[in-house]
């Protein structure tokens, strides 16, 4: 009998070890070559971990901070530069005009790039890189909240953050589930002009944008909602639709609000006749991350201040 214990405590032990060394062997394998089609439907080579960053838009790189993976990030595009918690050594460029030079001397492993890169041809910036075997992959401008969801997904996915992304989708589910239960009451809904550009170049947007979502989950009514995305309304549109809340991201003026008021025909429209003019937050406003939150309580509170 003691024979055969012993044996078996033999055989188990060989077992162990056996177990743990394969295990420290794929731990220290390199990762695998590996294929994936980014977020605009581009397929996209990566050679193994990513560890080098760079990020080509604010949005892309408010997901990789809130991520928790800033560390990884070697350069930015120069709009970036507010976004607190970013290493202090980033090199900040334009990626109007993309330096290849600098970009293969950071020796990256993937360029997140955003669909407002490519040029007004449709070509990409990038290609050149690419045909060097830089990693590019494309984020391209979301059409809903569901797209920022899937946008996060994909980030982490492709950083290998699963779980950090998984948190992070469900608190910003969470939290717009939370803002639309504020007006889930509501009978008559209010009309809403959501500018992102002033006079004489005012811009809104319409169906097929993330802005469009926001707006329906306030429980609002997007005067330009049957158009399509960016729409670039005239003066006359407005006043006709006489919304009854109008909403300013403009924050390269003085005063935006005062601005809306004192355009001509203006003063016929209810929002300005009853004071109903409010000023959100630029960046969460027009970055699509996680981050649009603070821009759709602020709306929230604007439209439906009885409810907050």
């Amino acid at each position: 009998m003691f024979f055969i214990k012993s044996a078996v405590r033999r055989l188990i032990l060989a077992c162990t070890i056996f177990v743990l060394a394969v295990s420290l062997f794929v731990s220290c394998r390199p990762q695998t070559a590996r294929e994936i089609i980014d977020r605009s439907g581009r397929p996209v080579q990566i050679s193994g971990s990513i560890s080098r960053v760079v990020s080509t838009s604010p949005s892309n790189t408010e997901i990789i901070v809130d991520l928790g993976l800033a560390s990884k990030l070697v350069a930015v595009d120069v709009h970036s530069a507010d976004i607190g918690g970013l290493p202090s050594n980033l090199l900040y460029l334009d990626f109007f005009y993309p330096d290849a030079e600098a970009l293969v001397s950071l020796n990256p492993d993937l360029i997140l790039a955003s669909g407002h890169n490519p040029t007004g041809t449709g070509d990409d910036p990038f290609q050149l890189l690419r045909e060097m075997g830089i990693a590019v992959a494309y984020i391209s401008m979301s059409e809903s909240i569901n797209d920022i969801y899937l946008d996060i997904a994909f980030v982490a996915d492709l950083l290998q953050a699963g779980e950090a992304g998984e948190n992070l989708i469900n608190s910003m589910k969470s939290q717009v589930a939370e803002i639309a239960q504020k007006s889930a009451g509501i009978v008559n809904r209010k009309s809403v002009y959501l500018e992102i550009s002033a006079a004489p170049y005012m811009m809104t947007f319409g169906r097929g944008s993330y802005i469009d979502d926001m707006i329906t989950v306030i429980g609002a009514h997007n005067i330009f909602g049957s158009e399509d995305w960016l729409v670039m309304p005239g003066a006359e549109s407005v006043i006709s639709l006489n919304p009854d809340v109008i909403l300013t991201t403009v924050d390269y003026i003085e005063d935006p609000i005062d601005e809306i008021k004192s355009r001509p025909g203006f003063e016929h429209i209810d929002a300005v006749r009853f004071n109903q003019i409010y000023q959100i937050d630029t960046n969460s406003a027009v970055r699509n991350s996680a981050r649009i939150i603070l821009a759709l309580r602020q709306m929230s509170q604007a439209v439906y201040p009885e409810l907050w």
